[in-house]
């Protein structure tokens, strides 16, 4: 997959990621913008995804073979 960063500026309210730990096992984030980031549970990041703005959808290269990503999303 090849990833083209987008050249506009864009507001957001947080960002979500699906990272995969060093056994393989997917860990889920949310970070609010100005926060620190937190780590939530699977259910509530594919809550987050399925029902929120989504602005920008970044992949995140891994060595793994895993499918990793990060989202950012409006909340209004």
């Amino acid at each position: 997959m090849h990833f083209v960063p987008s050249p506009i500026n864009f507001e957001y309210d947080a960002a979500y990621a699906a990272l995969a730990n060093k056994s393989g096992r997917m860990q889920y984030y949310k970070q609010v913008k100005g926060q620190v980031r937190q780590r939530i549970g699977r259910n509530e990041f594919i809550d987050a995804f399925n029902n929120l703005k989504i602005l920008a959808v970044t992949p995140i290269p891994s060595k793994q073979p895993v499918f990793q990503l990060q989202f950012f999303s409006k909340t209004q």
